[in-house]
């Protein structure tokens, strides 16, 4: 039970991940932001193989682990970046509060639906990568207008019934997808170091890595669709 217990608290510790980087936003210190964001990343990623192992939901099952994990990401992945697109101005100021609204509301509804997350391990609908769309955002320096089109895509697709892949859990194609997120990861690390002067060719080379997911998960979608 204590083991259990331990791989709560480890998932818990998100909030004060968020916390601490929700201070360094006030403070405007992205970088120091996205750094406590990209740990409580390594630590969402890690967490479910603890409580697999630690089989919390057998030795806790009155404690809802399901739903300290959904807090957590909802801070981390959508609170904490719709802060940033409101302190860094990223969007024209009229807009601010139409297109963080947008983040909120749209995966407030992506969170709580019941096909959220499929039996075979699918998102359903853009699955509230925030933190990755506002850091591209932030170190692309795009105008105003280009950043909140795009936010406002991305709200949109949280509601089109697109699966897209869980990378650590769906079972085709994992392997690859892990092994080419560890220089995507490497990369975004190094541009967050580097924050404001990021290397351009760095900056779309890394964009590889997310086309080649979102085309995988249309690739799948559809070839799941058509059987």
């Amino acid at each position: 039970m204590i083991a259990a217990w331990l791989v709560h608290a480890y998932t818990a510790t998100g909030a004060i991940l968020a916390f601490l980087a929700m201070r360094a936003v006030v403070l405007e210190d992205y970088r120091t932001a996205f750094f406590w964001l990209a740990l409580q990343v390594f630590v969402d990623a890690t967490d479910g193989t603890l409580a697999r192992r630690a089989r919390v939901s057998q030795r806790l099952p009155w404690f809802n682990g399901t739903k300290l994990d959904d807090i957590v990401d909802y801070l981390t992945y959508v609170f904490v970046p719709a802060v940033i697109v409101w302190r860094a101005a990223l969007v024209p100021e009229p807009w601010t509060l139409i297109v963080a609204s947008a983040l909120l509301l749209s995966s407030a509804y992506g969170f709580n639906t019941a096909t959220a997350k499929t039996s075979d391990h699918f998102f359903t609908g853009f699955p509230s990568y925030w933190n990755i769309v506002v850091f591209y955002l932030l170190v692309a320096g795009f105008s105003g207008v280009t950043n909140a089109a795009i936010l406002i895509a991305f709200a949109i697709l949280v509601f089109v019934p697109i699966r897209y892949i869980y990378p650590s859990r769906t079972v085709t194609w994992r392997a690859p997808t892990m092994i080419l997120g560890i220089p995507w990861t490497a990369s975004l690390l190094v541009m967050m170091w580097s924050y404001p002067a990021v290397s351009r060719s760095l900056l779309w080379a890394s964009l590889l890595y997310p086309a080649y997911y979102f085309a995988l998960s249309l690739f799948l979608h559809f070839r799941i669709r058509a059987k």
